[in-house]
């Protein structure tokens, strides 16, 4: 047992990208000499922490030092509360004895490197403008880092089927298969990564359980890159034929659940009750869209404000843009968490099937 608690030890550390050995290996805040950054720097308030978890934390204020704009850091604000979630619960799990074999742990140190690697926080000088884009910061005077989407947008725009909104709607589809691309390569080179530091273990080859983790996510890989294909038929016809007027839904991320959930192992019950569901979800999709919307303008405010120097309009803009950014983070972390519930939902019936 020790033997092995011990390779799985060594495993992780193969695992994780530099940043988290260094977040790691940081001494504790206020053992710091008299010129360290912890003496020097201002101090959070007792429990006024993001999160629960130190790295989090620590992953937290490295992020608010890169500049992300404030839709991208509200999103990973999101994507953190989740993993924290899943890392208290098998905590827990591992207390009752429930992930000897460290499967559970591979997959949660896998997704925190997906992560990383999406908001350009795992050391890769690279990182950060291969995800400078997304729905919410690309405007249509942005590429799409593909020559075929270039060209069906091209012909979209001149073809005279689509009205101002329903170019928008298009423009918005089009930036969403972008981002899909971007994940699919996040999670190949992610998973590449853990492959190698699992080839480069020392010691006979007996994790076992944690080498099935990490090559499941081959299957993902698939599931991912099927849905690329379908997303790029769907654009080449709705780019050729425009819009139908019966269409079920009209946000990409539901399109593309409602898309994988026809061709599942549901009974037509079930489909209905899932279509029903997904009504719901893109409601909130859309009022969450509403409030990043918000507070992109309340950010620009803030900021024309700051640059005139009254401090009573700072002061009440500075409190309207911190509500407001709660605000977005707790929707945020909704969508995402609902999404995650769907797709689990969706992917365990269409293996089923299988």
């Amino acid at each position: 047992m020790a033997l092995r608690g011990l390779r799985l030890s060594l495993l992780r550390l193969l695992l994780l990208p530099p940043l988290l050995l260094l977040l790691a290996a940081r001494p504790a805040a206020g053992h710091g000499g008299k010129y360290s950054r912890e003496k020097n720097e201002p101090q959070r308030e007792p429990g006024s922490e993001e999160f629960r978890m130190d790295k989090l934390n620590q992953l937290w204020e490295k992020a608010r030092r890169l500049h992300l704009s404030p839709v991208k850091l509200a999103e990973l604000h999101a994507d953190l509360k989740i993993q924290e979630k899943d890392e208290l619960n098998w905590k827990k799990l591992k207390v009752e004895g429930l992930d000897e074999d460290g499967e559970k742990e591979a997959k949660l140190v896998h997704n925190l490197n997906v992560i990383l690697a999406r908001y350009g926080l795992d050391g890769r000088k690279d990182a950060q403008t291969v995800h400078s884009n997304s729905l919410h910061d690309a405007t249509q005077d942005d590429g799409l880092d593909d020559p075929r989407l270039e060209k069906l947008w091209h012909k979209a725009k001149t073809s005279g089927k689509f009205s101002s909104e329903e170019l928008d709607k298009l423009w918005r589809e089009f930036l969403h298969h972008k981002e899909k691309v971007h994940e699919y390569n996040v999670l190949l080179e992610t998973l590449s990564r853990a492959e190698e530091g699992y080839e480069n273990a020392i010691g006979p080859p007996d994790l076992g359980h944690v080498k099935k983790e990490v090559y499941s996510k081959h299957s993902e890989l698939k599931d991912k890159l099927r849905s690329i294909n379908q997303g790029l038929d769907r654009l080449r016809k709705v780019s050729h034929q425009g819009y139908s007027p019966t269409a079920e839904f009209e946000e990409p991320r539901v399109i593309d659940l409602w898309d994988l959930a026809q061709s599942a192992n549901f009974t037509e019950k079930e489909l209905e009750s899932f279509r029903e569901e997904l009504k719901h979800f893109e409601a909130k999709i859309e009022k969450h869209n509403h409030y990043q919307k918000q507070l992109e303008i309340s950010h620009e405010k803030l900021r024309h404000v700051e640059g005139l120097g009254d401090q009573e309009h700072i002061s009440r803009n500075k409190e309207k843009y911190a509500l407001l950014e709660e605000k977005t983070k707790e929707l945020g972390y909704k969508v995402k968490k609902h999404l995650q519930d769907l797709s689990s939902r969706v992917s365990r019936a269409r293996h089923n099937e299988l």
